[in-house]
């Protein structure tokens, strides 16, 4: 058997059996909290790493350094973004969104913990977020099926889209439907070890065995694109500011998007003490940091290398398993690969799962069964994954026109979640009086700006993202200002969150 294959079918058994195990534990104690946010008890490490494998898909290991590759250091400027947005969000929101999500009627998901922060009775709120999510994570996971076979045809030219689709799926599933948030987490600790072992492994054998050539580096290099069939040429540009302010802007505004994201933030949710955030956070940033800058390293080498027989032909993306085939045995290559798919498979499960959780605890229960009991409710839960899942998989595997402007949405769906969700999170961690009516008008108004911009305003340059959050941060103030004082139970909960001594 080709090791290649040997080390993807192993990877996978992997994925299977850690899904298996921690089913047959929760048949024992596993209950709503449990299954959606591991029952509170994940440590440091596995938080850290879930919430970075979970947050970094196959763009890391082929887009990044594949547009670095093609056109320079001005590319990176979305991987700074990001690394400032993750080291943000850990330093200033994890530990407080920990102790205020238990301190908010103990919430096991962000639509929950935003209705409760404020002791409201109305589920408006709730349900509005439950139903965004709901609909713009099937997309997402959709997004996850096609990138997780994307990459398997691309590894394993002579497999259908169809079969890999359906591999990735099952594989997917038999984690999430089975062992839930543990299962989750688990896998994607493994798997952003196996991310960041495989980022750094390469271009450590790449400086110790290759010939490098710089005069590479200034060769002009040109393909036709395959979609529209223009000339791209390809210069390496050595500098940061080689970009266009609009594209460093945008790239350093993909950093917002971090404080809105529902299945990063869920995972600050779960560790199991606040003070274990510190370390978490060190670990986190180490590891965003360590990943970008060997990716960004993959690609300067790349182009040294590879560069004639990759940027000929447009084929800058594969630059990363170009080396591992290379570089290292078949086996050895395999493992380097399945780190391409646990990237996409890490970012989708997440998302899998914050769907399902959205849906069974935030419409669910309180609407529709407000007396179920745990039991029904995990069960719930799996069907919705099953559910999720099937839908998706009819998304990413339809054809037309249709399918693919549905496709086109997740590249606007990072923005959207920052634009809605990130001033209110950030509002209700930090100002004592803030109210519900304010996050309402911030959720509203940041997504209705980001909409408005993408489609009215695209042609500026500037990503959707910063005019929606700055609008969402706006209009949750002014209304609050407007708004009377907040009612005593909901300051009460933002006293109590805000004691250094509550819940350690």
């Amino acid at each position: 058997m080709n090791g290649e294959i040997l080390a993807f079918i192993l990877y996978f058994i992997m994925l299977v059996g850690v899904g298996v195990y921690f089913f047959m534990k929760s048949r024992k104690s596993g209950g709503e909290k449990d299954y959606f946010l591991g029952d509170r008890q994940m440590g440091p490490w596995v938080t850290a790493m879930s919430a970075q494998a979970s947050d970094m898909s196959a763009w890391l290991l082929m887009g990044l350094p594949g547009s670095i590759l093609a056109f320079g250091f001005g590319q990176m400027w979305i991987g700074i973004g990001l690394a400032l947005g993750t080291a943000a969000n850990w330093i200033f929101n994890a530990a407080r969104l920990r102790r205020f999500s238990k301190a908010a009627g103990d919430a096991i998901t962000i639509p929950q913990y935003l209705s409760n922060r404020f002791a409201s009775k109305s589920y408006t709120l709730q349900i509005i977020c439950a139903i965004v999510f709901f609909v713009c994570f099937t997309i997402y996971v959709a997004s996850g099926f096609v990138a997780g076979a994307t990459v398997f045809t691309t590894i394993f030219p002579k497999l259908s889209m169809q079969t890999a689709m359906i591999v990735f799926a099952l594989a997917m599933l038999a984690c999430t439907f089975l062992g839930g948030f543990k299962a989750v987490c688990w896998t994607d600790f493994f798997q952003g070890l196996l991310m960041l072992a495989a980022l750094l492994a390469v271009p450590i054998i790449i400086v110790a065995t290759q010939n490098l050539d710089t005069s590479a580096l200034t060769e002009v290099y040109s393909y036709k694109d395959a979609v529209s069939g223009e000339t791209v040429e390809c210069a390496f540009g050595a500098g940061l500011f080689d970009a266009s302010w609009q594209e460093i802007v945008s790239g350093l505004a993909w950093g917002l998007g971090y404080f809105g994201m529902p299945h990063i933030l869920v995972r600050f949710m779960s560790i199991e003490k606040p003070s274990m955030v510190k370390k978490s956070a060190t670990v986190a940033i180490i590891w965003v940091v360590l990943a970008l800058l060997a990716a960004t390293l993959i690609a300067y080498l790349g182009r040294m290398v590879l560069a004639e027989d990759l940027l000929t032909q447009g084929m800058q993306k594969m630059v990363f398993v170009e080396f591992a085939r290379r570089l290292f045995p078949a086996f050895i290559s395999g493992i380097l690969l399945a780190a391409i798919m646990a990237a996409s498979m890490s970012t989708a499960d997440s998302q899998l799962l914050v769907a399902s959780s959205s849906f069974t605890s935030d419409i669910y229960k309180p609407i529709f069964r407000k007396n179920a009991s745990e039991k029904e409710i995990l069960w719930v839960g799996r069907i919705v994954v099953l559910a999720v899942a099937v839908i998706a998989f009819f998304i990413a595997s339809s054809k037309g026109s249709g399918a693919q402007a549905i496709m086109d949405l997740v590249e606007n769906a990072w923005a959207g979640f920052g634009a809605s969700f990130g001033p209110v999170i950030i509002l209700s961690l930090y100002w004592r009086r803030f109210t519900y009516k304010g996050a309402v008008a911030g959720v509203i108004g940041g997504g209705a700006v980001d909409i408005l911009w993408y489609n009215f305003l695209s042609g500026t340059g500037i990503y959707e993202l910063f005019p929606g959050f700055i609008a969402g941060l706006i209009c949750a103030v002014v209304v609050t200002l407007i708004d009377k004082t907040p009612e005593k139970e909901a300051l009460e909960i933002f006293d109590k969150a805000t004691d250094p001594s509550f819940d350690e």
